[in-house]
């Protein structure tokens, strides 16, 4: 059975009560990748015109969260291919030296002690990455590279297959771009612009604080920004932390 074929078998057998909708192709793509690559979890991100990191959807939970982590400390392996669109292999070892604030935060909160991050082909929405997941560190040299690139070509065409045989608004982008994980990381921006009006600072500064204030109390950006748009959490709070 070809590449195609098993990846085509991999996802019908992803679906499952509640993942049957457009929004939620990436988190059947996830688990399709997860499954045929046979990796502990996976997760699909990327980033979109104005440089914002998207997450897409993934395979389980705790890939979820090692997502949320990399982009609260604002560097991982996934950031690190997407903007070298080079695939990147870390093991323990290697995520310590090179993404120490990263790892800390991985280490302590999902069961992953390995990353192998491959840039996906720019989509219509942008370029993208998937992360590939393992608990034991040893696993990641198991890894056939040649079929997980040939899966992440795989994906970038479900992706824009979607997109193309969908109906759209060109500012709103393809109905997979709506799922869960994007609806969340969009309550960041939202957030990121109330503490920038209220605290008279740029996007930037203002994404800084929050990353700060999210590092230091042990939670994700996301969590923050969360607390920010209920009230359960001032501006002017994030600088007492």
């Amino acid at each position: 059975m070809t590449i195609a074929a098993r990846f085509e078998t991999a996802l019908v057998g992803a679906g499952a009560p509640g993942l049957e909708g457009p929004e939620l192709l990436p988190v059947r793509l996830a688990r399709a990748c997860a499954a045929m690559l046979d990796v502990d979890a996976a997760s699909l991100s990327l980033v979109d015109p104005s440089g914002e990191r998207v997450p897409l959807g993934a395979s389980r939970p705790d890939a979820e969260t090692a997502e949320r982590l990399q982009f609260t400390v604002g560097a991982g392996p996934c950031m690190a291919a997407q903007q070298t669109r080079q695939p990147v292999f870390a093991v323990e070892e290697d995520l310590r030296r090179r993404w120490p604030a990263f790892a800390d935060l991985l280490f302590g909160a999902t069961p992953f002690h390995g990353v192998v991050a491959l840039p996906l082909q720019p989509a219509l929405a942008g370029p993208g990455a998937i992360d590939l997941f393992f608990e034991d560190a040893g696993a990641v040299t198991d890894l056939d590279v040649f079929e997980a690139m040939a899966v992440g070509e795989l994906v970038t065409s479900e992706l824009s297959d979607a997109a193309v045989w969908s109906t759209w608004r060109q500012d709103e982008g393809p109905e997979w771009l709506h799922g869960p994980a994007p609806r969340r990381r969009a309550a960041v921006w939202e957030a990121m612009g109330k503490v920038g009006i209220e605290l008279e600072m740029g996007a930037p500064a203002a994404l800084a604080l929050m990353r700060g204030a999210a590092y230091a109390a042990g939670r994700t950006v996301d969590d923050v920004a969360e607390d920010l748009l209920s009230g359960r959490l001032r501006p002017s709070d994030l600088r007492r932390g």
